[in-house]
């Protein structure tokens, strides 16, 4: 994988170092190291330079980022792979559900990343995996994978600012509110590694807001955005507000309308951390969730 990019050198930026000036664009310390060792990595004005040089008004600094080799242990596997945007920085992709997003025990050749390591392998593209948001095993959806090194880093501290913004459509059990906002901390459940629970003595803050969209016969229709980012938020926040997703096997598994549980990332929007271009994608309703609601209407 190689990406480069060129940046002229305006009067402003004069009398900076190439350290500093990267530092200015958010090139992570793990960044800057990985192309002082890459040959040609910095030049200025065509000459390998080094990052302590100071730059002059009308110096052209192009900085290549090349990485040669692909993720370890992860195997390619021609996978569902549905790209939904795709550009040189990253990708969007749309998950199927029952898959994980990395390998892990008993999950070594079904996951998303053996499916892009395979899609970028028959391409002869050396690719490091990077998902930048997650999503449950279950959960269908959109989500984002950085294809270098600079946009992970970008995208990483973007979702740390909270700039990445996800809502998501949920089927639920009964007739939800109309709209509301739940703020419960949640924690680990006793005895479970997997398991999580509301927990208002140690559980960390967690804040959703949901807003009906459509109920049928004894299930909503619900659209979620988050405040915050805890493992099974939107399962445990729902089952604490007595509507849990139909098809949960760990929160309701006395539903099973739907064999996984009804739960979808289906908007993300954020401003391209290369570009600045402002992106909005949606994904449609899966059709195992439109069958929930018409199960129910005949």
């Amino acid at each position: 994988m190689k990406r480069t990019f060129t940046y002229p050198i305006h009067h402003e930026m004069a009398g900076m170092t190439i350290q500093s000036f990267l530092k200015q664009q958010q090139y992570s310390s793990q960044v800057i190291t990985h192309l002082k060792r890459t040959p040609d990595g910095i030049c200025r004005n065509g000459v390998w330079a080094r990052v302590h040089e100071v730059l002059q008004s009308g110096d052209l600094l192009t900085i290549s980022i090349v990485e040669e080799t692909s993720s370890e242990h992860i195997v390619p596997v021609p996978l569902p792979f549905p790209i939904v945007y795709e550009d040189e920085d990253l990708l969007v992709i749309n998950k199927p559900s029952g898959m994980p997003i990395h390998p892990s025990q008993g999950n070594y050749e079904n996951t998303l990343a053996n499916a892009a390591a395979y899609y970028f392998a028959s391409q002869n593209i050396p690719f490091t995996y990077r998902c930048i948001n997650r999503l449950d095993r279950d959960t269908t959806g959109l989500l984002i994978i950085a294809k270098h090194m600079y946009s992970a880093s970008l995208l990483s501290n973007m979702v740390a600012r909270r700039e990445i913004h996800r809502e998501y459509l949920a089927a639920a059990t009964g007739l939800v509110e109309e709209s509301g906002m739940i703020e419960a901390p949640i924690g680990r459940a006793n005895g479970s590694t997997i398991e999580r629970c509301v927990d208002f003595a140690h559980g960390d803050y967690a804040c959703t807001h949901f807003h009906r969209l459509a109920y049928q016969n004894g299930y909503s229709l619900v659209s979620l955005k988050l405040e915050t980012g805890r493992t099974h938020q939107i399962r445990v926040h729902m089952k604490y507000i007595g509507h849990p997703l139909p098809g949960d096997f760990l929160y309701h598994p006395e539903d099973h309308c739907i064999d996984r549980q009804a739960l979808h990332s289906y908007r993300l929007s954020f401003i391209h951390p290369i570009t600045k271009q402002s992106l909005t994608f949606t994904a449609p309703l899966p059709e195992d969730m439109q069958a929930i609601f018409q199960k129910v209407t005949t």
